[in-house]
């Protein structure tokens, strides 16, 4: 099975899944992966781990960047399949284990179902298990502060706004932002292309999720993996600003 595997630094791979991004780090013979796309991409997180050389066996960790079921799907998989861990902002645990549910409602769409691209969308979310129940049984907080002791030494970066504990993760020695839905550059809802915010309905607060950009535009690097759209080549800054300035 074919799968679109990115290559885009030593170690860094995008995958493209349906509608959804994740991310896989190697370090010799052990893997990072961040997020996990939707309970139906099962197939394709397997084969992308295939396609680099690697193994479901070889995830040393999960790392995710939301609890939606598009990022999350194949998180208790993996934890209850192969004791892989399964770590996420303290803030996003209970999320996780699905004790609420922070995510765009049926009403959310039927309102903005006059809007290009958002029936399409929802008709695929729905087929690819987007109203799943999808929960992780025993999610667990990222182990330390600062760079992990993972493949790729990803930095958690706190970005609430999309939800309450969503987290990006910095890659500072590579100069890579993966950016989960806190700044994406492309969505089947959205009608511009490049660097911007999901648009309102998916967004659980708003004005933290327009916040949380100057937190990104902090940090150094020039490429920005998100959790929907095409890989962002340029300075990390330029790319939090530019959605900054479309969202206001």
């Amino acid at each position: 099975m074919q799968t679109d595997v990115q290559q885009v630094a030593d170690g860094i791979y995008l995958v493209h899944g349906s509608n959804t991004n994740w991310v896989i780090l190697t370090e010799g013979d052990a893997v990072t992966l961040v997020d996990t796309g939707y309970p139906g991409d099962r197939e394709q997180v397997l084969a992308s781990l295939a396609q680099v050389g690697s193994s479901p066996e070889a995830v040393t960790a999960v790392l995710i960047t939301h609890a939606h079921n598009d990022h999350l799907g194949s998180a208790e998989y993996l934890r209850s399949t192969y004791g892989t861990p399964v770590h996420l902002h303290e803030a996003e645990l209970a999320h996780a284990r699905r004790e609420f549910l922070h995510q765009v409602t049926v009403a959310d769409v039927v309102r903005n179902g006059w809007r290009p691209g958002v029936v399409p969308w929802a008709l695929h979310a729905i087929r690819s298990g987007g109203k799943l129940h999808v929960p992780v049984t025993a999610p667990e907080p990222f182990p330390s502060t600062g760079p992990l002791d993972l493949p790729g030494r990803p930095v958690p970066v706190h970005t609430p706004g999309h939800t309450d504990g969503h987290a990006a993760f910095h890659l500072p020695d590579a100069g890579v932002l993966i950016s989960g839905d806190a700044l994406v550059s492309a969505h089947p809802t959205s009608r511009i292309q490049g660097p911007q915010l999901l648009p309102d309905m998916f967004h659980h607060e708003r004005a933290r999720a327009v916040a949380s950009l100057d937190v990104l535009a902090a940090l150094e690097g020039d490429l920005m993996l998100p959790g929907h759209g095409p890989a962002h080549r340029g300075p990390l800054r330029e790319a939090a600003l530019q959605a900054r300035e479309r969202a206001l």
